[in-house]
């Protein structure tokens, strides 16, 4: 039978870290291939299928990372939890990278990587045949003897405790991107959110997980909520996830509305 290969190649994730440039990503949290296609095209390098958040079941992430990997964008997966079976179904269905939430200590941080990658690394299983198409790989073998070096495995520091721990966590064999919730830390330093961005606690937490990434050689991300907020991060910050699609056409609307009633 003879091999057959995709007629363009994807913008992995992990090349777009290497040539050290700033990743600008957002998430999506509607179901829905076109929802993904739309936002593949709007010139983003990722976009990240939110199983945490967002009305995305098993069936709709598989065919929406389906969708950007088509667009020769980026798919990113964030899973609902640390848990190794959700971790295997987004890598199985083609994702680029996954985003762990709630990451607090560098045992989660080193079983995370352990679901993510294959032995001798790790312990995912191989089996499926899909996550070959969306990475363009000919055979299930090749992409198993690529995948652990390719896949970018990122985890999300928002709680006191990853605060506490972050120079630990950012030890981690393999593990790629330590990214900043800042919603759930302000919550958890504050008590409150959002951060007002001048509490002397907050600002402390944000530089300690920036200076432990650098020290450690990860890479370190942070959301913002529109273009002015990213541009001003994105100085200091390697990916940066721009918005979501609920909040972003809420907001259009809401601003249009506003200017047709007038």
């Amino acid at each position: 039978m003879p091999e057959t290969t995709a007629a363009k190649p994807r913008h992995l994730l992990s090349d777009l870290f290497k040539q050290k440039q700033t990743i600008i990503a957002t998430f999506v949290l509607t179901k829905g291939v076109r929802t993904a296609q739309v936002l593949a095209h709007t010139g983003v390098d990722a976009v990240i299928v939110d199983c945490e958040h967002g009305n995305i079941d098993d069936s709709d992430m598989h065919d929406m990372v389906a969708a950007v990997a088509g667009s020769a964008v980026s798919p990113v997966v964030r899973i609902a939890s640390a848990d190794g079976t959700r971790i295997k179904r987004a890598l199985d269905a083609g994702a680029y990278g996954i985003l762990v939430p709630m990451v607090s200590s560098a045992d989660e941080a080193r079983s995370v990587v352990s679901w993510a990658k294959f032995p001798p690394i790790g312990s995912r299983g191989q089996g499926s045949p899909f996550a070959c198409f969306e990475l363009s790989i000919p055979t299930p073998a090749e992409y198993v003897a690529t995948a652990n070096e390719k896949l970018v495995t990122m985890v999300q520091i928002e709680t006191a405790a990853a605060i506490e721990n972050i120079e630990e966590i950012c030890q981690v064999d393999g593990l790629d991107v330590v990214m900043i919730g800042p919603n759930d830390l302000a919550l958890a330093l504050l008590g409150y959110m959002p951060a007002k961005g001048d509490e002397p606690a907050y600002l402390e937490a944000i530089d300690k997980v920036v200076n432990s990434a650098r020290k450690h050689g990860k890479k370190v991300g942070i959301t913002a909520v529109d273009g002015q907020a990213a541009k001003k991060v994105k100085e200091r910050f390697d990916f940066v996830v721009l918005g979501a699609d609920v909040r972003v056409l809420q907001a259009w609307y809401a601003r249009e509305l506003s200017v047709a009633r007038s």
